[in-house]
């Protein structure tokens, strides 16, 4: 059976923080295989994303994999944090190196006290043990790889020191995702790869988004979408049917689960799992 999780980010305040928790009770229902808070850009928002991973691991009866980044922190700081999350009970994080306080195309500039790669956060948590860990994919190849190769090469690289799962950012098209698994197992590494999914709801959010993580909005994605664009309604419902196939697509070729990206919404999420559940998909 596929696994199916949910990725929620961070809120701004308590009434935001107060949405997110209804979307978690009713996305509870559905029994995911683990649910993931992020970061803010930049690696804002720490102290909020860190309360309610461990809000998450102590009053439900979810499985919280925590996000931790790079971004501002001395390895003592990130230390801190594995340590906080050990507390609560939280014993799966996501080692991501995450995005320059500039943007994801910004120059990165490590902490002088701190790292300057994820692997070296894989090393961390596995050192302090306890901790399954995770890392992060990019089907279209990391902003920052010379080339796709050495992306999958990377990703391997993270695998040989203790991640034993990776999820990508978003992407629009099945073949990409394939592509990066081949290019991975290429290289000796047979790390379950969980492709992430971002139904379009709103075309101009969506697309802000793709550019900022270098993936790309496919020529027959837009076929679809921009002649909708001035009728938000038929937008969403458009965006809904292309990530449910997209999803069909993905079990069918052998993906190993699906990775929600909620926006901190249920409703759409919830459409497309329960076409998936009636396609007998899930």
């Amino acid at each position: 059976m596929p696994t199916v999780s949910f990725e929620f980010f961070p809120p701004k305040d308590d009434a935001g923080e107060a949405v997110l928790w209804d979307t978690i009770t009713e996305l509870e229902a559905l029994e995911p295989t683990f649910v993931s808070i992020t970061y803010g850009a930049g690696g804002t928002s720490q102290d909020r994303t860190v309360r309610v991973t461990s809000r998450i691991a102590q009053e439900t009866t979810l499985c919280p994999v925590a996000h931790l980044t790079l971004v501002r922190q001395t390895r003592d700081e990130v230390d801190d944090v594995l340590r906080q999350y050990a507390e609560a009970g939280v014993e799966h994080v996501l080692a991501l190196r995450g995005d320059p306080p500039g943007g994801p195309r910004a120059a990165w500039e490590s902490h002088p006290d701190g790292m300057t790669y994820a692997i070296e956060l894989v090393e961390m948590a596995r050192e302090r043990g306890g901790f399954t860990v995770g890392v992060a994919a990019f089907p279209e190849g990391h902003p920052d790889a010379d080339t796709l190769d050495d992306d999958a090469r990377v990703l391997a690289e993270k695998g040989a020191a203790g991640a034993e799962f990776a999820i990508t950012q978003m992407f629009f098209r099945a073949s990409d995702y394939f592509e990066l698994v081949e290019r991975v197992r290429a290289h000796g590494s047979d790390m379950p790869i969980i492709p992430g999914i971002m139904p379009i709801l709103n075309f101009g959010q969506v697309a802000r988004m793709a550019e900022l993580s270098g993936a790309e909005m496919p020529r027959e994605v837009l076929d679809v979408i921009e002649p909708l664009a001035e009728d938000s309604a038929k937008v969403r419902a458009a965006g809904i049917e292309l990530a449910t196939q997209l999803c069909r697509d993905l079990i069918a070729g052998g993906a190993p689960g699906l990775h929600f990206i909620t926006l901190n919404r249920s409703k759409a999420t919830r459409e497309i799992w329960e076409s998936l559940r009636a396609d007998g998909v899930l």
